[in-house]
């Protein structure tokens, strides 16, 4: 078994941690390559008119992607919120300032109900900080054409999309369609795309605006990508003059991202496959024969080119829930996190982008260790009102005595 050096945890007192969840910012997104670290070192130590970087970091947005422009903001989140303000606004800077406080002003974002989700965050308010107000579409699993164009009627000035796991898989309104209908009225397109691996593709199929996270994926400093059409993204890089002012990102950041993105072109993707592929084979292996667990090798849902092992449990086969092998994974040394958002649903997922060195040995020890365990009647089952709060709890309990 590889030998995993864990100085940096041990030296400054953090918890050993194996991510196996995926590109999550809740722990810190990805493992940045070097080609961001040591463009983030170059730049910190000197001035530079951030006008001329983020005009730079255009030109290397503009070539990765195929948009007519593209500039970096400090996440995701603040991408979809500067560019909601951007159709709201265009270029009028009297408006920018007075975001968002839009008296007058037509302010309502068209939003497929499934796509109304939750990415640590409520997409919901990271429109509403604008000023704007949903317009929802249709039901959660289903939307229908004549539902999307009797909203663009109602004084909408925007239509956003979501691409990711957290929204509802099916009976939504393909995006090439929601472009289709929503530029028959020349309402605008913004695509939340933060962690998609293809970056020329919802440009491709119509969108206007597209918002990728540079710190998952691309495994650069934390940050957004906002990229499309030209006096769009104007428009919304023009509200570092007004609300995007507390979003503001830092030189080593752009800077950063920019050697993430240049990297991307070269990097060894088909290694990179070989290498998640290695893993999953060995927690399959360990996953194979084991009373009560089927392991099956799951494509990503919005077709990233990488696959997931989901452990599917059988809780009275295997002597413990989905949600208690779970919980055993975290509390196991050193402490590795699963992919468990849909726990209550019998399984986990096993993701494995974010390894380093001896990482997948260890979680396949883990997982014979634990499974024994379960057989035994040893694991503690979790409170699932409390899985089901995690995350909140975990700010609640911050900083407490």
């Amino acid at each position: 078994m590889s030998k995993v050096n864990w100085s940096f945890y041990d030296d400054n007192g953090f918890t050993r941690i194996i991510n196996v969840n995926g590109t999550m910012t809740g722990l810190g997104a990805s493992m940045a390559v070097k080609e961001a670290i040591n463009a983030a070192a170059e730049i910190m130590p000197h001035f530079v008119n951030m006008h001329e970087l983020q005009q730079k970091a255009s030109l290397v947005i503009q070539d990765l992607t195929g948009a007519e422009a593209g500039f970096i903001a400090a996440s995701a989140s603040a991408g979809i919120s500067m560019s909601i303000a951007a159709c709201i606004t265009k270029t009028n800077v009297g408006l920018i300032e007075k975001l968002p406080q839009i008296d007058g002003q037509k302010n309502r974002v068209a939003v497929q109900m499934g796509h109304l989700c939750n990415y640590g965050a409520s997409i919901e308010q990271a429109i509403t900080l604008t000023g704007a107000e949903v317009s929802i579409i249709g039901q959660s699993t289903q939307v229908l054409d004549h539902q999307l164009e009797f909203a663009i009627e109602d004084g909408v000035i925007a239509a956003l999309y979501v691409v990711s796991h957290h929204v509802v898989e099916y009976g939504q309104i393909p995006l090439k369609r929601f472009c289709e209908i929503s530029h028959q009225a020349n309402i605008p397109v913004i695509v939340d795309a933060a962690s998609e691996y293809d970056l020329e593709k919802f440009l491709n199929d119509g969108a206007d605006i597209v918002i990728y996270s540079g710190h998952k994926f691309l495994s650069g400093p934390t940050s957004g990508i906002v990229a499309g059409n030209k006096q769009l993204v104007k428009a919304a890089y023009m509200q570092n003059w007004g609300i995007a002012r507390g979003m503001k990102i830092g030189k080593e950041s752009i800077y950063g991202v920019m050697a993430a993105l240049t990297a991307w072109k070269t990097r060894d993707h088909k290694a990179i496959r070989q290498q998640e592929k290695a893993a999953l084979t060995l927690w399959l292996k360990a996953c194979n024969g084991i009373k009560g667990i089927e392991a099956t090798l799951n494509p990503d849902v919005t077709h990233n080119p990488l696959d997931r092992l989901k452990i599917q449990v059988d809780a009275a086969a295997l002597g413990a829930s989905a949600g208690a092998i779970a919980l055993a994974l975290s509390s196991y040394e050193p402490k590795i996190i699963a992919r468990d958002h849909e726990v209550e649903l019998g399984y986990i997922q096993l993701d494995p982008c974010n390894l380093d060195h001896g990482h997948a040995e260890i979680v396949s020890e883990a997982l014979t260790n634990i499974f024994k365990q379960a057989h035994k009647g040893n694991l503690n089952e979790p409170n699932i009102t409390d899985t089901r709060n995690a995350a909140i709890h975990a700010y609640l309990n911050w900083a407490s005595d």
